[in-house]
Order: C-alpha cells, then sequence, then structure tokens
C-alpha cells in the first residue's frame, strides 16, 4: 500500500513554472507546500538516464535536506522525427537563461533540416516522485500525445505548450487556461496535461482521503 502525504510537504523545484503548477494541483487537498527554492536547498545534478530516474534524484536530494517529505517532478517534450530529442534534455536545450522560444526554434530547423515529414508527433512526459526523509519513495507517470505546430500559439503556460497540440482538440496547452489543461482537481478521466495525469496517479495513492 502506497504511503499517505501527511504535515509539510517540499516541492523540489526551483523553476517557478512547475511550482506554480504543482502548488495548484496541490492546492485541492490542503498540503502545506513549501518549494526547495524557499527553503534555500541546492538543485542537485540530473544524472538520470530517465524521467522517472531524474525525479527521484530531485525528490531524494530535498527530502534528506529539508527532513520532510519531498515532491519533483521530471518532465519533457519527445519528438518522434527526433529520436525522441529533446526528452529528458527539454531544459537544457532552452540553455541558462530558460530561453523556450530559442528552444522551440531550434525544434522547428531540426525537424525542417531533417526533412520530417508532418505531422510532427510529439508527446510529454512528466515523472512525479515523492520521497521521504526515511528512503521510502512512491513514483508515478503521465503522458499526452499530440502535433506540433509552428509558429507557436498562446503566451499561457511555460516551455514548450505554444507548440504543443493536444491530439482531439484545437488549442495548444500555450493557448489554454490552467483549468483546462489540468482539469483541477485532476481527480477523474479529464486531466489533460501530462503532469495532472501523473498527478490523478499519486493523489489516488498519497492523497486522497
Amino acid at each position: 500500500m502506497a504511503r499517505r502525504i501527511e504535515g509539510r510537504l517540499v516541492i523540489a523545484t526551483h523553476n517557478a513554472g512547475k511550482l506554480w503548477e504543482m502548488r495548484e494541483l496541490l492546492a485541492p487537498y490542503g498540503v502545506d507546500a513549501v518549494s526547495a527554492g524557499e527553503l534555500g536547498l541546492p538543485e542537485p545534478e540530473e544524472t538520470g538516464t530517465t524521467f522517472a530516474a531524474n525525479a527521484l534524484i530531485k525528490a531524494q536530494a530535498a527530502a534528506r535536506a529539508a527532513n520532510l517529505p519531498a515532491f519533483a517532478d521530471d518532465s519533457g517534450l519527445c519528438v518522434a522525427a527526433l529520436g525522441g530529442a529533446p526528452g529528458i534534455y527539454s531544459a537544457r536545450w532552452a540553455g541558462e537563461q530558460r530561453d523556450f522560444a530559442a528552444a522551440m526554434a531550434r525544434i522547428e530547423r531540426e525537424l525542417q533540416a531533417a526533412g520530417a515529414r508532418q505531422p510532427w508527433r510529439a508527446y510529454f512526459i512528466s515523472a512525479l516522485a515523492v520521497a521521504w526523509p526515511d528512503g521510502h519513495t512512491e513514483e508515478f507517470e503521465g503522458r499526452v500525445d499530440g502535433d506540433l505546430v509552428f509558429p507557436p500559439r498562446g503566451a499561457k503556460g511555460f516551455g514548450y505548450d505554444p507548440i504543443f497540440l493536444p491530439d482531439g482538440l484545437a488549442k495548444t496547452f500555450g493557448e489554454m487556461m490552467s483549468v483546462e489543461k489540468h482539469a483541477i482537481p485532476a481527480d477523474g478521466s479529464r486531466a489533460l496535461s501530462h503532469r495532472a495525469r501523473a498527478f490523478q496517479a499519486l493523489a489516488r495513492a498519497c492523497l486522497a482521503p
């Protein structure tokens, strides 16, 4: 049986966009969440070769440093015609300045250089990990498939959201309000985003009464 999250929880991220989304997902459950940045915790080196491994690295590092349960996400965009790139390197493609406009332009250039035929298929994946100071961990994953569109559309969300058009919908993630993207509370089949789908599984296992 999965362990319940009780009391204070560290959100192990220094990414403002992810922090905002995670707090929004946790809000309906009354969790007292504080970020790794607010606690002054260092960012661990992400040496994993999968999203799940990197999420676990971040959650375990924060749990040890804060002596509290910690919740971490590792997510990214995987483009079929680019062999799954940028994948776990999604944030790194944006550089130290987190210039995702440049990263999106790079994806378009590489697709064109590869002669990839449209539609340009891609998927977002989110791996969530919860770690406790005693070493116990829980892991969850969510995925959403779609097409890439250029030029980017919408200024909502963050990262690669403006170029990702989920299957069956007419709006990119960058054009959606958070309630559309996440279907908060993310407790049913309506959840759309990869992070919300992973969070559904986490909530059922670790948060639901």
